[in-house]
């Protein structure tokens, strides 16, 4: 199993070793599984969760792959870098969920990104607002890769105080050969 280089991707280290680039509303908590009108996870393993608010919360963690022990030379033969990240509602409130995940050179200059369109959920529709899961790997980015932005979050559609938005856990950005 190739390692995870996201620190505390569950949040059982509560927020730690995450940058709150946006922490509004009742700002990011996490909380224990599967919480008020959630979801069962589909891993036992995985016990806690980050919720979001009314108002944008993202956060993110720059992984700097020569300090996590990646030569530059094994970097600029481009591994793939498989991204995971796994998002869901609740069954009272819709809510948005983003990701953005960017690779870097050495002067934070992007070569490449990887962000979709936000999604919102709505939990009066199919399977409403169930754990879901998002994956990207890149490739032939390049040589120059030294460090991974990844950033993740949104709020609910509702504006309601506390904790209504998407929630996110099981976070995971991994090296190839």
């Amino acid at each position: 199993m190739a390692q995870n280089l996201l620190k505390n991707p569950n949040g059982e280290e509560e927020l730690e070793f995450w940058e709150l680039t946006e922490n509004g509303g009742s700002e990011w908590k996490v909380e224990e599984l599967p919480g008020d009108c959630g979801y069962e996870f589909p891993n036992d393993e995985v016990t806690k969760y980050f919720a979001t608010s009314f108002e944008p919360c993202l956060k993110k963690q720059d992984i700097d792959l020569l300090a996590e022990g990646y030569t530059q030379e094994k970097l600029d033969l481009q591994p793939t870098i498989t991204v995971e990240d796994w998002y869901c509602g609740r069954t009272d409130c819709g809510c948005t969920y983003k990701i953005t995940v960017c690779l870097l050179d050495e002067n934070q200059e992007v070569l490449q990104e990887f962000k979709p369109d936000p999604v919102t959920l709505d939990p009066d529709t199919d399977d409403g607002c169930s754990w879901k899961q998002v994956s990207h790997t890149f490739s032939e980015y390049g040589p120059g890769l030294r460090f991974i932005s990844f950033e993740h979050g949104g709020q609910d559609t509702k504006f309601w105080n506390g904790w209504f938005g998407v929630r996110v856990t099981g976070s995971s950005v991994t090296l190839g050969d």
